[in-house]
């Protein structure tokens, strides 16, 4: 699997007791943060991803399903609203992609039967922030933004609770070293 780009980690993030924040000067550089951050992915995890149209949640998304090494064309789910993308190793956790940018209530979201797959899945959300956190007791929040002058994009990852600052700090930690 590919090191990927030096990330830029901004000095204030570092100071932060859990949020990091960290620059992505291309949408490559998206996709490589994607395929780091599946290595410290598990089973039960849940991703939520926002950010305006353009920011890359979708290059994300790709990155991670390369590093989980899943089967199918990750593509943004925005019409079928749930993408399911099962493991190349039997050893390997499914990928379940969501875009709930279309879903308007919790109760949209409860008809997905996502819960269904969350213990044994990494399910990675797109638009669901303020709906699909109750699926899970712990959660990775990764906000994207992109100027509109530039390619940078920039990801600011908020931990909700279990290991997730632990696995948010080793993530960025170990990227800006690289």
């Amino acid at each position: 699997m590919p090191v990927g780009p030096r990330l830029h980690v901004s000095a204030e993030s570092r100071d932060a007791l859990a949020v990091r924040t960290v620059s992505l000067p291309t949408a490559g550089d998206t996709h490589d943060f994607g395929l780091r951050l599946a290595g410290v992915l598990e089973r039960g995890d849940l991703v939520v991803l926002t950010g305006p149209l353009g920011a890359g949640k979708t290059a994300l998304v790709q990155g991670i399903g390369a590093g989980l090494d899943v089967q199918g064309r990750i593509a943004s789910p925005t019409f079928v609203i749930a993408r399911i993308h099962p493991p190349n190793a039997p050893s390997g956790p499914t990928l379940v992609h969501v875009d709930a940018y279309r879903l308007g209530s919790l109760d949209e979201v409860d008809d997905l039967d996502l819960d269904v797959d969350i213990a044994s899945s990494v399910t990675v959300v797109e638009w669901g922030a303020g709906m699909v956190e109750r699926l899970a007791q712990s959660w990775l929040e990764i906000v994207l933004d992109r100027a509109a002058d530039s390619e940078t994009r920039t990801a600011t990852l908020y931990p909700h609770g279990g290991d997730w600052a632990a696995r948010v700090a080793r993530l960025v930690d170990l990227g800006a070293a690289t």
